[in-house]
């Protein structure tokens, strides 16, 4: 028989049971915070000039591409592919309810 263990009396286990405690409590982490951009909502003339030198000149011209080239807004972004395309000066790809994509006009070859 293994030998007996001394038992800790009551007063003992009551005091080791407060002095334990439950230690510090989990710290949940914050997460990753994306940095906020700050597009703008109305052209300056210098983006105007860009996003007509520069945007017919792209193979692939989306949205998503112009808000980023340009820093402007989404709705902006979308508005402006619509006036290029009136005009001519790019050439739509593909129109659905998400997704917009354009081409640069490479002449008057229609499919």
């Amino acid at each position: 028989m293994p030998p007996k263990i001394q038992q800790k009396s009551k007063e003992q286990k009551m005091a080791a049971a407060m002095a334990g405690g439950k230690g510090k409590k989990k710290k949940w982490s914050k997460g990753k915070a994306r940095d906020q951009v700050d597009n703008k909502v109305l052209m300056t003339k210098e983006q105007n000039d860009r996003l007509h030198s520069e945007v017919p000149k792209m193979k692939l011209i989306t949205v998503s591409a112009v808000v980023e080239k340009l820093k402007v807004n989404g709705g902006l972004a979308r508005k402006t592919l619509r006036i290029l395309a009136e005009e001519g000066k790019i050439r739509p790809v593909l129109i659905s309810r998400a997704q917009r994509i354009y081409t640069r006009n490479v002449g008057e070859d229609d499919e």
